[in-house]
């Protein structure tokens, strides 16, 4: 018998925990109720939770150092930040802390269970593997090959320039995550570069050449302010 996973809610407000809560267990999960930084630190380590939603407004500490602590312990449990701040700021350092996904509140059914259902697979996919990446990648009529560095739309080869496909690679390799602007600077031109109007230039390119109308991107979403998330499924 499949044990559900288990889920970490840490929410200081009672009828926004118990919708959550009730949401979660309708589609099979299983909960443990926080409502303050400390005691969900305790639960974190005493239950091992297979994800953790937790909020950043909580009575007795700030719920990016609930984040800190969490990743100086575990680095892979999925952490997916639901909070009513919506600050560029705030969703940055969130990301950047560690965090694998960020809801804004208010937010919908729909999109929470899709983002918790993300986040485990990618958590799933990164504990089963034996060193070596995925080697295909697939999503609606695109296709990449990372061995053969392949790029196929539509069964039409197409073609990037090698900083296009690099971006293209990190992007796609965390697909349906938030990748933030300064993650791809840092992964593509080095930890000591300030590259922001040519990463804007190379995102263009990539959506003219990968968009069927670049003003509104089918793969590729702008986290205005963020980052750039590509989509998994579509």
């Amino acid at each position: 018998m499949t044990s559900n996973p288990l889920v970490l809610l840490v929410e200081d407000e009672k009828g926004i925990r118990h919708f959550i809560s009730t949401v979660l267990e309708v589609n099979d999960y299983d909960v443990i109720e926080a409502t303050k930084g400390k005691e969900a630190l305790s639960i974190f380590t005493s239950r091992s939770p297979d994800l953790v939603l937790l909020d950043l407004g909580l009575p007795d500490m700030d719920g990016l150092e609930v984040l800190k602590r969490i990743r100086e312990w575990s680095s892979d449990v999925p952490v997916i930040v639901v909070s009513a701040r919506g600050h560029e700021r705030e969703k940055v350092e969130a990301l950047d802390l560690g965090c694998d996904d960020y809801i804004t509140k208010p937010f919908g059914t729909s999109e929470l269970l899709a983002r918790i259902r993300t986040a485990l697979r990618h958590h799933k996919m990164a504990v089963g593997k034996t060193g070596k990446e995925k080697e295909v990648f697939h999503t609606g009529e695109l296709t990449i090959d990372y061995e053969k560095r392949l790029v196929t739309l539509r069964e039409k080869h197409l073609h990037f320039t090698p900083i296009e496909y690099k971006i293209i690679e990190l992007l796609t390799q965390n697909a349906g995550k938030v990748v933030t602007y300064d993650t791809i600077m840092k992964k593509i031109w080095g930890p000591y570069t300030n590259e922001n109007q040519t990463l804007r230039v190379n995102m263009a390119n990539i959506r003219r050449k990968l968009e069927k109308n670049p003003g509104e991107p089918h793969y590729i979403l702008t986290e205005v302010g963020v980052g750039y998330r590509f989509l998994e499924e579509l």
